[in-house]
């Protein structure tokens, strides 16, 4: 096995997929700062950032030397796809992550879990539920399609427990390599 220093890591994947707690843990191991992009996409009352000012944040945020991060929002994904060096891609099961949804929406129900904005308590909408239903067939194809096309970015596909495992193994922090 070959330990990669990653500097910029870009976390990706279906709602429940585990982004979170895997960008966690990434930071854990390699002490890089984990951007939470839900946190920053998101203002009091679930009011979107108007996409102009959302591409100027993203923008400002691959800039950084360092950083993981995690969350979806195509508007930007051009912008930190084509700046990370290391892409992990949650490929969970909708099974998996629905259930995952619905035990997250159980725990902080009425209130902002710790990856969100402040003032937007976890909730699950008629929509939400069909995104992560729908994922695999109108989502995963063309992101799947995108990271072939990546060249020196290392790109893992998480699809287990056992891959998340090694995939963390595989890291370690930029300064001991």
């Amino acid at each position: 096995m070959s330990v990669f220093a990653p500097r910029r890591c870009l976390v990706i994947g279906c709602g429940g997929a585990g982004k979170t707690t895997f960008s966690r843990e990434l930071g854990a191991r390699t002490g890089l700062p984990v951007v939470h992009l839900d946190r920053l996409y998101w203002r009091a009352g679930w009011e979107p950032t108007p996409a102009d000012e959302w591409r100027r944040t993203v923008a400002e945020l691959v800039g950084r030397p360092a950083w993981i991060m995690d969350g979806n929002y195509g508007g930007t994904f051009d912008l930190r796809l084509h700046a990370a060096d290391a892409v992990y891609f949650l490929d969970t099961p909708r099974r998996v992550c629905l259930a995952r949804v619905l035990r997250r929406w159980w725990r902080y129900r009425g209130s902002s879990r710790p990856s969100m904005a402040e003032g937007c308590p976890d909730r699950i909408t008629g929509s939400f539920l069909h995104w992560i239903w729908s994922y695999r067939s109108h989502r995963r194809p063309e992101i799947l399609r995108r990271l072939g096309e990546l060249g020196d970015t290392r790109v893992r596909i998480v699809t287990s427990k056992d891959d998340r495992e090694r995939a963390l193994a595989e890291v370690a922090a930029p300064e001991a390599m």
